[in-house]
């Protein structure tokens, strides 16, 4: 009788703590109360607010340059790499002296800036800071419905990662009804938008910032492409506002519900049910991909706890920022290749990674960018973690290429992302597909869209 009754005991906690965990696991909080105007400027809001959108030129001055060049010049001497090593350390010194020589001397900073120039760049003062992006509108739409996007970039890039797709974008495609009417904007603290000098501006705030930019340029509905920590950002937009944002095209995707970890979990245990077999090693065995999770994510540990710490050396030495900055966009090109020099880095092309690093140097933008990170996994960040366990019922298109930094697939995705429309998974490309491989990301993006169409005239 004993025995039964310890055996009924042992079942009832068994299915209590059970039903607790599912509880926990598939738990969907209210919407937080969010700020929709926090004044992110420096002093107090001012009673009559800059409304005004204002033409902008980049341009990279002679003193800069100048400086620019004499540190580079002046440099001291790299320590070599040790024998058999190439990028497996870290940057290979002995190819950085060749990027650093070419930026030095072959990089055409003029001749760049006039390349950025040929779109259409503009300022605006959003919740008190200055933000950049670039507006560009279909030259000849051809009788073509035109359909507004928002690009946001992640760390270390700028809306320069888009200048390939944006004419793309901008252009009639055989088969397609459609344009776009492209904003490609700075993030707060990246590119030629300011930082904040307060604690907070997490992806979230971002993402209402963003939205508080369409508004501003008159549009109230649209699309959005992201990747990185755009993606983060308009990930919480389409939670936040799904009245407002008509589809969701990102190039990481990323469900970060506590369901959704279980289930990449549990999936270790059948991986052949989990994933398709063609795609397992991209996160099967879970052993494997954290040890590459533990190679890579150093620079993320340090970003997210001591951001000003690092910030200090990249601001002052632009040998350190370039091989800060080109390292992690080599082995996110491609991971496989830290057996060469260049670490991954063939993939994309020296002059628009030398842009990056420059605008990055110019802009004094190492510490208001890596904040980001500390902003965005804080614990205190109450608003970023309610948020990503809301699902969205924007309908979203995800495309997986080769070495983006983490894969799920479509059963895990579909756990945030519920109206999941669209999904392409390539053999090919890495986490800088506007870059690398633009005419392949721009393709997904208007199938993706004739998709969202599609789930929006079902709805009517």
């Amino acid at each position: 009788m004993m025995m039964k009754l310890i055996s009924i005991a042992i079942a009832l906690i068994a299915v209590g703590l059970g039903l607790f965990l599912t509880h926990k696991l598939c738990y969907v909080p209210e919407m937080p109360e969010l700020d929709q105007n926090k004044w992110w400027g420096s002093g107090p809001r001012p009673t009559q607010e800059d409304t005004e959108i204002r033409p902008f030129k980049i341009e990279f001055s002679d003193t800069m340059i100048k400086d620019l060049r004499e540190r580079l010049t002046n440099r001291r001497p790299l320590t070599k790499p040790l024998e058999g090593i190439q990028s497996e350390y870290g940057i290979n010194t002995d190819y950085l002296e060749t990027i650093l020589e070419y930026w030095a001397n072959e990089y055409d900073f003029k001749k760049r800036a006039e390349l950025l120039n040929e779109f259409d760049h503009y300022k605006t003062r959003i919740q008190g800071l200055d933000l950049h992006f670039i507006r560009s509108k279909p030259k000849d739409a051809k009788g073509k419905k035109v359909l507004p996007l928002l690009m946001l970039h992640g760390w270390p890039s700028s809306s320069k990662e888009f200048v390939k797709v944006i004419p793309l974008l901008n252009a009639p495609r055989e088969g397609f009804d459609f344009v776009f009417d492209v904003v490609a904007a700075d993030l707060p603290g990246f590119g030629f938008s300011e930082g904040t000098n307060k604690r907070g501006l997490s992806p979230v705030q971002m993402g209402i910032m963003m939205r508080q930019l369409m508004r501003r340029l008159g549009i109230k509905q649209f699309y959005v492409q992201a990747g990185d920590w755009g993606s983060q950002c308009a990930t919480h937009m389409a939670t936040m506002y799904p009245g407002e944002v008509l589809g969701f095209h990102t190039n990481m995707p990323i469900s970060s519900m506590p369901i959704s970890v279980a289930k990449v979990l549990a999936g270790s245990l059948f991986p052949s049910l989990a994933v398709d077999d063609r795609y397992r090693d991209r996160i099967y065995p879970l052993a494997e991909l954290s040890k590459y999770i533990m190679r890579e994510s150093g620079y993320f540990h340090i970003q997210a706890t001591k951001p000003d710490t690092i910030s200090v050396a990249l601001t002052d030495s632009p040998t350190g920022l370039a091989a800060w900055i080109v390292e992690k966009m080599a082995v996110c090109t491609d991971r496989d290749s830290l057996h060469l020099p260049h670490g991954g880095l063939s993939g994309l092309p020296l002059p628009d990674v030398l842009d990056t690093v420059t605008i990055a140097w110019a802009e004094r933008r190492a510490a208001t960018s890596a904040r980001v990170y500390a902003e965005g996994i804080s614990t205190v960040a109450t608003d970023v973690h309610t948020l990503h366990k809301i699902p969205t019922p924007v309908p979203t298109a995800a495309i997986n290429f080769k070495y983006e930094v983490v894969y799920q697939p479509d059963w895990v995705l579909r756990d945030k992302f519920p109206n999941l429309v669209h999904s392409t998974t390539l053999d090919f490309g890495g986490h800088f597909a506007a870059l690398q491989t633009p005419d392949v990301l721009v393709q997904d993006v208007f199938e993706a869209t004739v998709e969202f169409l599609k789930f929006h005239s079902k709805k009517k």
